[in-house]
């Protein structure tokens, strides 16, 4: 018959044996670590009826028979225990017997029961209330580790680089190896004490069972979301990300030693988590998405497409007229493992974090497409740019905003820029570009930073020499003394308005 354990944590045997307040002492049976889930009395003649399976069966034999039939009895006896899934027997000295029929002893050795003898001032009700106290502490003990656990992956999560943050959390805490495969069986993340050629090619063929290739399974044949096997003492697990189509999919592998119910509670969470970071974002109805872009291909413009794109929920802002957009680039940080397989996870984690599907990821750089009334923030991981807010037809000048505001982000070594509706002139040149242009014009004062600084300040104070002495904290003649060796080194005249404004913005850029 099937064997019903709980969902709770087991109680060793040796944990109980160990107990000087019990006095119980094991007589017979096999001696390895042996869990006990419950605890059950009985004095029936047939405990199968009344066992589901794990308990420690206690008896005081009453029902035990003195006749010369004792033997064969008691291996029925034992037997029947057996069946029905009897973690072990205990036997209670006294009222009935002085000591453990000898038969016992010998039947629970030969079939392999653990036999307890319970001494005479352990009443059978101890021994069920350690066994409930015991589980009630591993209880709480799994319940701490699984929350602890939870609360690191959902902090792993929204670190930089998530998805193998998660998966170094994961292996942690199941003290194994977790790993994201590819479509094609490939490595994508990996974390933790790497497994041994035969447990990898076991993993491989888990992740097969669940992401199969089309037409590998009859259609009537559901797809697992997920597979274990034990190879080695290595206990395996493969689990189907959500989101994926067969064959194409991703699967998060595991191994570790142990395997218990706190593990299969902490690796559906990670599931969940990396089907969240490396799934496609939702947000649109794939179908819309799909006629937006037949239409474009068939020569619909961009103006009369874009209300499918954003949704029955969002209507335009007012009547007549049509959804106004931002643009956002981004450009990925940082270096990791398999990077440029797992740029796609990365841009997908991405679009879930902005909340569009509208990405056109290129390696390490993407460029997002939002409505306009979404709110961007910055992104562990990611430098982005963001443009103005555009119409439609607009969006081509917004894709040149959000490009400039990213540049101004990566050069200023901020996470997020935004484009600068009146930031002038200045805004539409690449940082790279200007600042080589800086230098060329600033090269005969870049050995002497007190005429940079005498330069800057000058100019900031329109030529004011008392106003420059004193922020400077000099004379008026040191200023004066220094803008004529500048004007000398640069060979320009500084009463010039138009050398003034070159300068200046050379000084920003520099």
């Amino acid at each position: 018959m099937p064997v019903l354990v709980p969902p709770t944590p087991p109680v060793p045997l040796a944990d109980l044996l160990a107990r000087q307040d019990l006095g119980l002492r094991q007589v017979a049976g096999p001696r390895e670590d042996i869990p006990v889930h419950w605890v059950h009395a009985s004095e029936m003649a047939d405990p199968v009826p009344y066992l589901l399976g794990g308990e420690l069966l206690l008896t005081a034999g009453a029902h035990f028979p003195s006749a010369s039939d004792t033997t064969e009895y008691l291996d029925h006896y034992v037997v029947r225990a057996l069946e029905a899934g009897a973690a072990a027997l205990g036997f209670g000295l006294a009222p009935v017997h002085d000591e453990t029929p000898r038969a016992l002893v010998e039947a629970c050795d030969r079939y392999g029961l653990p036999l307890v003898e319970v001494p005479p001032q352990t009443p059978f009700t101890a021994v069920a209330r350690a066994v409930w106290q015991a589980m009630a502490e591993a209880r709480h003990r799994e319940l701490r580790r699984v929350t602890e656990a939870q609360r690191s992956l959902a902090s792993a999560a929204a670190r930089p680089e998530p998805v193998p943050a998660v998966l170094r959390q994961l292996a942690h805490h199941l003290g194994g190896w977790a790993a994201l495969l590819g479509p094609g069986g490939g490595e994508l993340y990996g974390a933790g004490s790497h497994p041994g050629p035969p447990v990898r090619a076991a993993l491989n063929k888990l992740a097969q069972v669940v992401r199969p290739l089309p037409g590998d399974r009859p259609q009537d044949m559901p797809t697992p979301s997920s597979a274990t096997d034990t190879v080695t003492g290595t206990h395996l697990a493969a689990y189907a990300l959500a989101g994926s189509a067969p064959g194409e999919g991703l699967v998060l592998a595991v191994a570790a030693e142990r395997r218990d119910a706190a593990d299969n509670a902490l690796t559906g969470v990670a599931t969940v988590l990396l089907s969240l970071l490396t799934g496609p974002y939702q947000g649109t109805a794939d179908t819309d998405r799909s006629a937006a872009l037949v239409r474009l291909l068939l020569g619909a413009r961009p103006e009369d497409v874009a209300p499918l794109l954003t949704g029955p929920a969002r209507p335009a802002a007012e009547a007549g007229q049509g959804p106004r957009w931002i643009v956002v680039h981004g450009h990925r940080r940082g270096s990791g493992p398999a990077r440029d397989e797992a740029a796609p996870l990365a841009a997908a984690a991405l679009a879930a974090a902005l909340g569009t599907a509208l990405v056109d990821a290129d390696g390490d750089a993407v460029r997002a497409l939002l409505p306009a009334d979404r709110q961007v923030s910055a992104q562990p991981g990611w430098t982005l740019g963001v443009s103005g807010s555009a119409s439609t037809g607009e969006l081509s000048a917004a894709d040149a905003q959000a490009a400039g505001a990213l540049r101004r982000a990566v050069a200023n070594r901020s996470e997020l820029a935004r484009h600068r509706g009146g930031a002038g002139m200045a805004a539409l040149v690449a940082p790279e570009e200007a600042r080589a242009q800086a230098r060329a014009l600033l090269e005969p004062l870049l050995d002497s930073p007190a005429l940079v600084e005498t330069l800057r300040a000058w100019l900031a104070l329109h030529g004011s020499w008392d106003r420059s002495a004193v922020a400077l904290e000099v004379h008026r003649n040191t200023v004066r003394q220094r803008i004529a060796r500048t004007a000398a080194l640069l060979d320009a005249d500084l009463d010039d308005p138009d050398t003034r404004m070159d300068l200046w913005f050379a000084l920003r850029w520099l």
